[in-house]
């Protein structure tokens, strides 16, 4: 078997040629195989010889079966020697098959994409800096606060802002009472805007068992198609009133909701964790910059293949996503409650695939120019993590893994490689202060 390589813009055309010894070969091997299935009279079933099959059937009996043989073992014998050569989609047969003297047949594929990287080295970033002020600090403390609270059940005063209310209501839109709009023992926190803009608000200042007509509107982006904008009035009944009651902040209070023994120490470590969150914050959003800044200056015309194939990987994680996160509901449910059809999905994720694929396209580029590696160590390193948190030596983890799973993880010690090469050899330069001038103008 001979093949010629041609290479045109953003596909690969191969050109093979069988010689009739070649042909014959193949044709023989898919007899072998398919002449069991046969039958000829005056031959037990699968006896009867090629010559009198395709005479019977024809001489193209067994064309699909050793054309199928032919080319499989053609074309990826050009794919093992030619490793430049990238498939991005299945091949396709440029022309019908010649038969004449021997098999030709040329197919062509669409390959992976030249990359044409823009500056990757070199590059000032402005830093990203988020700082730890008091009212952060405070306002994680007064979460605590909020959550180590008890209710306390109020009997001498009218509803007041923050209380917790448990009513009874019934809604009526046009003098008609709505699907949804009636609830007993419903809990509503006042301030809280759970409810309908000024349903709250119109409750401050009611008793228990007092019963008001609460006039509203309904929001004109509502849920419910048949309300939007509406007007509507709640006949609303207090059967009772709670008050959240906050524990003072004392030694007492850090000793109940931390490792610590007086609150100066909790405080101190409320701060130092958030400034480590903003840490991993900044450190986040600048790469993130770094990164986009890089993908953005390079230039790869990518398939449309490519981006249809993300796009369905797209499907899948949100199908995977919708039957974990929501108790196994359907992606074609998902559809029907959003309104969409696969082909408004598939659209709308057209633009994030576009984005995925170039960016690993980019990293692929950069990877290959610096000749960025994965050591054996740094795989090995990695296991023994995944084994500690297991509680089983790195042996026994490594031995029960799937090898799939150890080319996930070289592959994410590769990234983690790249992005330590990219912040390496890039700058993130603090931003310059306002000057008294700039600020007066602010």
């Amino acid at each position: 078997m001979k093949y010629e390589v041609e290479r045109l813009t953003g596909e690969v055309k191969i050109t093979f040629a069988l010689t009739a010894e070649e042909w014959d070969a193949q044709i023989n091997k898919a007899y072998l195989k398919e002449k069991s299935k046969i039958n000829i009279p005056g031959f037990r079933k699968g006896q009867a010889p090629r010559k009198m099959i395709e005479k019977m059937y024809g001489p193209s009996v067994f064309f699909e079966e050793a054309f199928d043989g032919a080319f499989n073992d053609s074309y990826f014998k050009a794919l093992d020697e030619n490793e430049d050569i990238f498939p991005v989609d299945s091949p396709r047969l440029a022309e019908e098959p010649d038969m004449k003297d021997g098999l030709k047949f040329a197919v062509i594929v669409t390959v992976k994409p030249e990359v044409t990287l823009g500056d990757y080295k070199g590059i000032k970033i402005e830093k990203a800096e988020y700082t730890v002020t008091a009212k952060n600090v405070n306002e994680e403390i007064k979460k605590a606060q909020e959550q180590a609270s008890r209710r306390v059940e109020v009997t001498d005063r009218a509803v007041k802002d923050g209380d917790i209310v448990t009513l009874d209501y019934k809604g009526m839109c046009e003098e008609v009472q709505f699907e949804g709009g009636t609830a007993e023992n419903q809990e509503l926190t006042i301030g809280s805007n759970t409810f309908i803009p000024g349903f709250e608000a119109q409750m401050v200042g009611m008793t228990i068992g007092e019963t008001k007509d609460l006039n509203v509107k309904f929001p004109d982006e509502y849920h419910a198609e048949n309300l939007k904008g509406k007007d509507a009035v709640f006949t609303v009944t207090v059967k009772k009133i709670e008050a959240k009651e906050l524990p003072e902040l004392n030694d007492e209070f850090a000793k109940n909701v931390s490792k610590f023994e007086t609150f100066e120490e909790y405080k101190a470590d409320v701060k130092a964790n958030l400034k480590k969150q903003n840490e991993e914050k900044a450190n986040r959003e600048n790469e993130t910059n770094l990164l986009t800044k890089i993908i953005e200056g390079a230039t790869v015309e990518i398939p449309a293949c490519m981006i249809e194939k993300q796009i369905d990987y797209i499907v899948r994680e949100t199908e995977y996503q919708l039957s974990y996160m929501y108790r196994g509901l359907k992606f074609e449910d998902y559809l029907k409650y959003t309104g969409m059809t696969m082909e408004d999905f598939r659209k709308q994720n057209e633009s994030r695939a576009t984005q995925e694929v170039k960016s690993q396209l980019v990293f692929e580029a950069i990877i290959k120019a610096e000749n960025i590696t994965v050591t054996d160590e740094q795989v090995d390193a990695e296991v023994a993590k995944m084994a500690e948190s297991a509680k089983k030596t790195a042996e026994e983890y490594k031995k029960d893994m799937d090898p799939r799973q150890l080319d996930y993880i070289r592959n994410d010690v590769l990234m983690t490689n790249l992005l330590s090469f990219l912040k390496a050899n890039n700058t993130f330069e603090k931003k310059a202060k306002a000057t008294k001038k700039e600020k007066d103008a602010e």
